[in-house]
């Protein structure tokens, strides 16, 4: 009776932890992304906020680049509830806005993600497709472990 009780709180406390594996990763330069975005030589980004938001000073005599971020609705609003999960609390932020990301800063992102990394070949392997141009192989999926953040 023991043996079958063990085995009962063994197996119950493995299904959680089997669930909580379960999850969907979102990169830069995919739509769903929110998280730091490095502006590097991309178009000066719009701006949800012309002037960097701060919840924590910066100290004297540091100088702390600005970081730029696309975050989900309402998170610049209340931006003290959220800094932390962006490491951002005590750095300037630009937030940009959704329409910049996706119709600016992801076609160049893909453009230059795929001719860096993949040449010619990499335009079909980054659409989901394989060597003979069927869906179902190569890279870009989407698919792993994350929450998106890009740290």
């Amino acid at each position: 009776m023991i043996k079958r009780i063990l085995t009962t709180v063994v197996f119950a406390a493995a299904i959680p932890a089997y669930a909580a594996d379960v999850g969907v990763s979102v990169t830069v330069g995919q739509p769903g992304f929110y998280g730091h975005i490095d502006i590097g030589d991309f178009p000066a980004p719009a701006l949800i906020y012309p002037q960097p938001v701060v919840i924590q000073p910066v100290p004297m005599g540091v100088v702390v680049e600005p970081m730029y971020l696309r975050v989900p609705p309402g998170h610049a609003k209340h931006w003290r509830k959220h800094c932390a999960e962006y490491n951002a609390c005590g750095r300037p932020v630009y937030f940009v806005q959704d329409s910049w990301y996706n119709n600016v800063y992801v076609p160049r992102y893909r453009e230059r993600y795929e001719h860096e990394h993949h040449g010619d070949r990499g335009r079909d392997e980054m659409r989901g497709r394989g060597d003979d141009g069927n869906p179902g192989r190569g890279h870009g999926k989407g698919r792993g472990h994350g929450k998106g953040h890009d740290n």
